[in-house]
C-alpha cells in the first residue's frame, strides 16, 4: 500500500486551516463534524464558513499566514490557491513535525482525506492515494446502499455491553462467537427496523443465557463453543421463527430500489417475487436464496392469494428470513395489508418497505406531473377492476376537473371506462394518456382524449403492464417528456400543440418547444406491471 491507513482522534484538537473559501469549507465541515477545534487563516474568510463555525472553540483570524500561527497545532491544511504559499506552509509544517495537506496536491500531503462513510461510531475511509479521487467516491456511493444506518446504533450497543459481556464470557473465543452471532441475528435485525428498546433487551437476554450455559458446564474445555439456551426445554425442539420483510420492488428500474430494500434483499434465506419484477432488480437478491415465482396476471394466478400468505408463514415458523418480494409499492394495490394481517394472526415478525409505486414512475418517466397548481390540486389512484374481476364502473366519482386520475390494470378495460366516463358526464376532450413498461427501456406513451384512446391504441398496440393517467396534466407531457424519447408515440401534431391551452403561460406567452433528450442506454429488459389488487382502493392526496 503507499499509504496506511491511520484514524486521528481530533475531538478538543488544534486544527490550522490556511484558506479562507470553498476549498477551506468542505475541510472544515468534515473536521468539525469530528470534533475539532478549527481556527481559519485568511484575510477574507467566506460568510459559510463563518455560518459552520459558530462554537466558542473555533477561531476566525483575519490575517496573511504566519508561521507562528502553527503552534498547538495538530494538524495543518493548506485550503490556498497559491501554489508559492502552499509550498511555504508545507515547509513550514514539516520543520515542525506537525501533519500536513495541501489540498490537491498529493506530493505535498502527509496525509489523505479519503471518502468516508459514517456510521458514528463506525467510520470507512476509501482512498485511491490522490490517483482518481471522483473513483474513490463513487466507490464510497456504492457502499453507502450497503451499509445501513442501524450499524453505528448497534455499534454504540455493543459499547455498552462490552464491559459486562467481557466479564461474563471470560475467554476471547467465547466472546467473539458471541458478538457474531448478536451481529448476524435477531439483535441485528431489530435495531436495523428501529427497535432499539427490544434489541437492548434481546442482547441482554442472550447474554445472560450465554453466561448461564457457560456456567453450567464450567468444566466442559469447549465450553467457548456454547449458543445461548433456551429458558426450557420444550422450546429447544421449536425452530426459532424467522422474519418476513414485504419489500416494494419499485417500477423495474433497480436504480430505483431503497437502501433498506437492498439490504434486506440480500440477506433473505428465500425469495417469493410477483410477476411485477424485473430481473434486473430480482439479480439483486442474495445469490444462494431461493427464489420462488408468485405472479399473479389477468385470469392467471400463479399461486392463489392464500396460498402465498401460507408460504409467508410456513417459511418463517422454519427460522428463514422471507423476503416477499412486489412490483412497485407492497400497500397500493400490492396486497400487502392482505399479507400482513396473516402474519399477524400467525405472530410471525414482519416489516414493510415502501417502494415507487407504478403510478409515480409512470408519471414521472412521461413527464406528467400529476399534481400541478394550474391543473391539477389532487390526484387519485383506482384499480380498473373490483374483487373477483367485477369490471369497477364508479364513473360519477370521476368527474372532477382539477383532479388527476391514475388506472391501475385498466388497459384491457380501456373501451368500457373511456366510453363511462363521457356517459357520466366527464367531457369527450378530457387528456389521457397510457404509459407502458414506465421507467424501463422500452418505455412508450400514447396520449389522446377520452375520444380518441381507444382508436389510437387500437392503432399503437401498446403493451402491457400499462396505466392510464387522466387529467389536464396529462397535455404537459410533449413539453416535459425526458425519458425514452424515441420510444414515445405522440398523438397530436405540431399544430395541434400550438393551440393547446395548457402550452399557454399566464399571460398567453409564446411556449417552448419541446425538449429533445438523448434516450438512456440501460442494459435491462424486462416488463413493469402495475399493481395488482382485489378490491375497489383509492388513494387522494390533496
Amino acid at each position: 500500500m503507499n499509504t496506511f491507513p491511520l484514524f486521528f482522534k481530533l475531538e478538543g484538537r488544534k486544527v490550522l486551516i490556511v484558506g479562507g473559501g470553498e476549498v477551506a469549507l468542505r475541510k472544515a465541515d468534515l473536521l468539525s463534524r469530528a470534533g475539532a477545534c478549527i481556527t481559519i487563516l485568511a484575510p477574507d474568510i467566506s460568510h459559510e464558513l463563518q455560518a459552520l463555525l459558530t462554537d466558542d472553540k473555533h477561531q476566525f483570524i483575519y490575517e496573511n499566514y504566519n508561521i507562528t500561527y502553527m503552534s498547538g497545532a495538530r494538524v495543518i491544511i493548506a485550503a490556498t490557491d497559491d501554489e508559492m504559499l502552499n509550498h511555504q506552509i508545507h515547509a513550514d509544517a514539516t520543520e515542525l513535525n506537525i501533519p500536513v495537506n495541501v489540498v490537491d496536491t498529493p506530493h505535498l500531503c502527509d496525509f489523505i482525506f479519503p471518502a468516508i462513510i459514517d456510521r458514528n461510531p463506525i467510520v470507512i475511509g476509501i482512498s485511491s492515494n490522490g490517483k482518481a479521487p471522483v473513483l474513490a467516491r463513487l466507490l464510497r456511493a456504492r457502499l453507502e446502499t450497503l451499509i445501513p444506518q442501524g450499524y453505528g446504533k448497534l455499534a454504540k450497543l455493543a459499547g455498552e455491553f462490552r464491559s459486562e459481556v467481557k466479564a461474563k464470557i471470560p475467554t476471547l473465543t467465547g466472546r467473539r462467537q458471541f458478538w457474531e452471532r448478536a451481529f448476524e441475528g435477531q439483535v441485528s435485525q431489530l435495531m436495523f427496523a428501529g427497535n432499539e428498546t427490544e434489541a437492548t433487551a434481546q442482547l441482554k437476554a442472550d447474554l445472560d443465557s450465554t453466561a448461564a450455559a457457560i456456567s453450567k458446564k464450567s468444566d466442559d474445555t469447549d465450553s467457548d463453543a456454547i449458543k445461548p439456551v433456551a429458558s426450557n426445554e420444550s422450546e429447544k425442539s421449536l425452530p426459532a421463527v424467522g422474519e418476513v420483510y414485504i419489500v416494494g420492488a419499485g417500477p423495474g428500474d433497480p436504480e430505483l430500489l431503497t437502501f433498506k430494500a437492498l439490504r434486506l434483499m440480500q440477506q433473505a434465506d428465500v425469495v417469493f417475487y410477483d410477476a411485477l419484477v424485473s430481473p434486473q432488480v430480482l439479480d439483486l437478491c442474495r445469490r444462494d436464496a431461493d427464489k420462488v415465482f408468485v405472479g399473479k396476471k389477468r385470469s392467471n394466478h400463479t399461486v392463489a392469494q392464500l396460498g402465498i400468505n401460507e408460504l409467508l408463514v410456513n417459511h418463517a415458523k422454519q427460522g428463514r428470513r422471507v423476503v416477499r418480494l412486489k412490483g412497485g409499492d407492497p400497500f397500493i394495490f400490492g396486497r400487502g395489508g392482505e399479507e400482513i394481517e396473516s402474519l399477524r394472526a400467525n405472530n410471525v415478525p414482519y416489516q414493510v418497505v415502501p417502494g415507487i409505486t407504478a403510478a409515480n414512475a409512470a408519471a414521472s418517466y412521461a413527464g406528467i406531473p400529476l399534481t400541478h397548481r394550474d391543473h391539477s390540486q389532487s390526484v387519485r389512484f383506482v384499480t380498473g377492476f373490483l374483487k373477483a374481476g367485477a369490471p369497477n364502473s364508479n364513473f360519477t366519482s370521476f368527474l372532477n376537473t382539477d383532479e388527476t386520475v391514475v388506472f391501475y390494470m385498466g388497459l384491457h378495460s380501456l373501451a368500457r371506462l373511456t366510453e363511462g366516463l363521457v356517459d357520466a358526464g366527464r367531457s369527450s376532450e378530457t387528456p389521457i394518456a397510457i404509459v407502458s413498461n414506465a421507467s424501463m427501456p422500452n418505455q412508450q406513451v400514447l396520449t389522446g382524449t377520452l375520444a380518441t384512446i381507444v382508436a389510437k391504441q387500437e392503432q399503437a398496440q401498446l403493451p402491457t403492464p400499462a396505466l392510464l393517467i387522466m387529467g389536464d396534466v396529462v397535455s404537459l407531457h410533449h413539453d416535459l417528456a425526458w425519458y425514452n424519447l424515441q420510444n414515445q408515440q405522440h398523438s397530436q401534431n405540431s399544430d395541434d400543440i400550438a393551440k393547446n391551452w395548457l402550452r399557454e403561460g399566464s399571460r398567453g406567452e409564446a411556449v417552448k418547444q419541446p425538449i429533445d433528450q438523448q434516450a438512456h442506454a440501460l442494459s435491462m429488459v424486462a416488463n413493469l406491471a402495475t399493481q395488482q389488487g382485489d378490491g375497489l382502493e383509492q388513494l387522494i392526496i390533496d
